[in-house]
């Protein structure tokens, strides 16, 4: 019986990947890279670290780690500039009602996503009071497809691993909670998702009456 459900942020709540793409796509521009929507996902639901490692493989271009520090914290001074622009509306339909669905059914809500920008990006959306536990890329040493922010999140919720549904929308996220041992449902494409238990187009389309069948 699920008792648990853990949503990713970027692409299942809201396209705060948009805001990232935008502001890795200025910094790589800064090195002569353009970077596609192709290249683009490979960076979803991985750390600011690998995502510059990659985008700096992409132009063949070696830095110390020192520069490779200054670099990503250029990007997220950037990325939080544009996210300070993000409003309620921005939340993709339906899912406001999934999670108040869900709690009336005594099922217990958590956000699990690797920015470290998480708390603000839910706070500016007026939605952080609906999670009942919230782990961001602050407070976890490995990122997805390590389980450890999904085990953490179940940890801080109270419930068994087995007991958790995972929503996301990153390959590296549906494999971060099967190692978790947890259920998940896919949100975009069955072709990069299909391990996950059920995939979906948009996290609205899941019915909360779909739990007890997980």
């Amino acid at each position: 019986m699920i008792k648990a459900v853990i949503f990713d942020l970027d692409g299942v709540i809201i396209d705060t990947a948009h805001y990232h793409y935008i502001a890795w796509k200025r910094l790589a521009s800064e090195f002569a890279v353009t970077l596609t929507p192709a290249h683009n996902e490979l960076l979803k639901g991985v750390s600011r670290m690998r995502s510059l490692d990659i985008i700096l493989s992409l132009g063949n271009i070696e830095m110390s780690v020192e520069q490779r520090e200054q670099l990503a914290d250029k990007k997220n001074n950037w990325f939080v500039e544009y996210i300070e622009s993000i409003r309620p509306e921005e939340i993709f339909p339906g899912v406001v009602d999934l999670i108040k669905n869900l709690k009336a059914k005594n099922i217990k809500v958590g956000l699990a996503s690797s920015s470290k920008n998480a708390p603000r990006v839910i706070e500016l959306l007026g939605i952080a009071s609906e999670f009942d536990t919230i782990i961001d890329g602050t407070m976890i040493v490995h990122t997805k497809p390590d389980p450890e922010i999904f085990l953490l999140a179940a940890h801080k919720l109270g419930i068994k691993p087995s007991e958790c549904l995972v929503f996301e929308d990153a390959e590296a996220g549906v494999e971060a909670a099967l190692a978790a041992g947890m259920k998940c449902v896919g949100v975009g494409s069955p072709d990069q998702l299909g391990k996950a238990e059920l995939v979906i187009k948009n996290t609205g389309d899941f019915s909360v009456d779909l739990v007890d069948s997980m």
